[in-house]
């Protein structure tokens, strides 16, 4: 996981020749050791290839017929004069990662008719399942098999949501330090560090969205609606390497994963403020960003433009940080719990709507638990991107506190509390969970009365509150749920 915020250090790529490689590069004047981010060769900065260039997924081993086509590449990012990401750019690198394939030999693959077929019918069966564990009904209009790359294409959109909030913070941040009277002259080079900026965030947003392509099973697997709505979309390519030393059917796999699926997409598509809510979640925590202005006035002081490695070097060393304010603090948690929220729930159900039906509902949670706590995509994601590392505790919390509500007040019970923001459990919440049920049952007692008397006693009010003898006929569910979620 990465321990800088954003994510700018990425991993330095071997030589194709090994030593060999490295030994030849160094003879020819390219070795700029692993903090030249770019690579681009400019004259009395290095070879173009090499151990070093983390653009090499874009411009790929280079040749003597490649230049022209690479320096052209470098004027289109050093004109670049759009937003604070250079979202082709991501897209292009994001591309080029998927197309090398994993680090297990994995490539990605069309999906055929027949892997097409599979999906539509797991998923619609997973619907039916879902009917008897939750209340929400169906949100998934179509269902569709991706591959890696069209879950790229897919989910660009929510990813420039989600990220641009943080990037704009680093392009404001670059415009600022000048005085103003000095900003005019300056102006050239206060563009091209922007272009610069946005390039390096395009470089490395994309590389992170291939990475994850190649993990990812489905279009909510980091807790977020990334894809279209009402479209529910797994990816069999990856549920194939997901499920190979599982020793569980694949059917089963599928069919598990089509019941996580749905179950996400009924609840973004039947709590229509729940994706405004993460996102905004999300833009919250960006706006906590501090940038060290005394850092960056000293790296525009000293900027060469044919070193654009410097940039990327003070990035490095922490010129970002979340700020420790008790609004940093409290937008973090907000965050966090959202996401943990959405998780226990899914988890919850799923679980709910799989125990009676397949024999692997205990060891396919159980791993997907495990993915998680070890770094699953969620975690990695948010960590590259934001600097944000989920607890997954928090996951494993909110899965039980679940749990206890279906005990107490049935599936319609624990689902009304999906109806607004305000209703939902808070991080302090998490920890005890039954202190959460039985004060919020007094509290359901009170928005009752409070919504009988706002409508003059008229007999068709929302009963938000479960009664005892109505939720009995669920304990059997919630039982399976809670003794599961025992840890």
């Amino acid at each position: 996981m990465s321990d800088t915020p954003f994510g700018f250090g990425l991993p330095p790529e071997e030589p194709d020749d090994g030593d060999e490689g490295k030994e030849k590069d160094q003879q020819s004047g390219g070795g700029q050791g692993p903090a030249n981010p770019f690579g681009f060769g400019l004259p009395g900065a290095g070879g173009m290839g090499g151990a070093d260039n983390p653009l090499a997924a874009m411009f790929g081993s280079l040749n003597p017929t490649d230049l022209g086509a690479a320096f052209q590449q470098l004027g289109q990012m050093l004109s670049y004069e759009g937003g604070p990401v250079n979202w082709d750019m991501a897209k292009q690198i994001a591309r080029q990662t998927v197309s090398q394939g994993t680090s297990d030999g994995v490539k990605d693959a069309s999906v055929g008719p027949a892997e097409r077929t599979a999906v539509e019918e797991a998923v619609r069966l997973a619907d039916l399942w879902l009917d008897d564990a939750t209340s929400l009904p169906s949100g998934a209009g179509t269902a569709l098999a991706w591959s890696r790359a069209e879950w790229v294409e897919a989910t660009l959109p929510a990813w420039k949501e989600l990220v641009d909030p943080v990037a704009e913070r680093v392009g404001g941040a670059m415009g600022d330090i000048l005085p103003e009277e000095m900003q005019a002259m300056a102006g050239p080079l206060i563009g091209m560090m922007r272009s610069m900026g946005g390039a390096m965030f395009g470089t490395q947003i994309g590389q992170a969205v291939g990475v994850l392509a190649g993990e990812v099973v489905g279009s909510t697997d980091v807790g977020l609606p990334l894809g279209p709505a009402g479209k529910a979309a797994l990816l069999p390519v990856n549920i194939e390497a997901f499920g190979k030393d599982l020793g569980v059917p694949k059917e089963e796999v599928r069919l598990y994963l089509a019941l996580r699926e749905a179950a996400h997409q009924r609840l973004f598509a039947h709590v229509p403020w729940l994706r405004s809510h993460l996102f905004g979640a999300v833009e919250g925590y960006a706006r906590g960003i501090k940038v060290d202005t005394a850092k960056l006035e000293d790296v525009v002081g000293q900027f060469d433009p044919q070193n654009p490695e410097e940039l990327q070097q003070a990035l490095q060393q922490g010129m970002f940080q979340p700020e420790d304010t008790p609004e940093q603090k409290a937008a973090l948690a907000r965050l966090e719990t959202a996401l943990a929220l959405v998780e226990g729930w899914v988890d919850a159900v799923v679980h709910a709507a799989a125990k009676p039906r397949l024999s692997s509902a205990d060891a396919l949670r159980e791993t997907l638990r495990r993915r998680r706590a070890t770094g699953g995509p969620a975690e990695q994601t948010f960590a590259t991107l934001i600097g944000l590392e989920l607890r997954p505790r928090r996951l494993r919390d909110a899965s039980r506190l679940w749990a206890s509500l279906t005990d107490a007040r049935g599936v319609d019970g624990r689902d009304a509390l999906w109806a607004h923001p305000d209703m939902l459990p808070t991080a302090s919440d998490l920890d005890d969970p039954d202190g959460f049920v039985h004060r919020e049952h007094l509290d359901f007692s009170e928005l009752d009365k409070m919504l009988g008397e706002a409508a003059g006693g008229s007999a068709d009010k929302p009963d938000l509150r479960k009664k005892d003898d109505d939720s009995k006929g669920d304990d059997s569910k919630g039982d399976d749920s809670k003794g599961d979620d025992t840890e």
